[in-house]
């Protein structure tokens, strides 16, 4: 994501600090969310949906204002592919077997979309594959510890978070 920022900075200086505003908003929703998640099992739709809304705006004008020589329209349709591939993905994921998604994880799984597509079609993989890593390996730890059965519901939204957030820093932007 650093190299993301770096392009639409060099683009033109508003570019960048829109794409560091929407970085910033993830950040501090990233936190919030995931002690919400945590402690109350649940992604509150007064954080999520604005974040999404207000994620999809900073990003789509700093491509706009940085133009074709950091993205442009292709880095908008990156980005807001980004969002619908991951929205509908954990979406289908519910429709298959509802107990094991909550809607708060669909949503968020758009607005983490919009953040990863921004970065490239390698971290919208990446940061599913983490995801789902992460969750499993906690789980696997907590069943086998006996600190959890198989009846046991996690906040998946944390391990949304960090496979992101993972993502977001350790893959170079391409």
């Amino acid at each position: 994501m650093i190299g993301r920022l770096a392009d639409l900075s060099a683009a033109h200086p508003v570019a960048g600090l829109l794409a560091a505003l929407a970085c910033a908003g993830l950040l501090a929703l990233a936190v919030l969310l995931t002690v919400v998640d945590v402690v109350e099992h649940r992604l509150p739709d007064r954080l999520v949906l604005p974040g999404i809304a207000g994620s999809a705006v900073l990003w789509v004008a700093a491509f706009v204002v940085a133009g074709p020589e950091a993205g442009g329209a292709g880095g908008v349709l990156r980005t807001l592919a980004g969002g619908v591939v991951l929205f509908a993905g954990y979406l289908l994921l519910r429709i298959i077997h509802p107990p094991g998604m909550g809607f708060g994880d669909v949503k968020l799984a758009g607005l983490l979309g919009l953040h990863l597509g921004a970065a490239g079609w390698a971290h919208v993989a990446a940061g599913t594959v983490l995801a789902f890593l992460a969750g499993g390996v906690v789980g696997a730890a907590l069943l086998l510890t006996r600190r959890a059965s198989w009846r046991t519901t996690l906040p998946f939204g944390p391990f949304m978070l960090a496979g992101a957030g993972a993502a977001l820093v350790l893959i170079p932007a391409g």
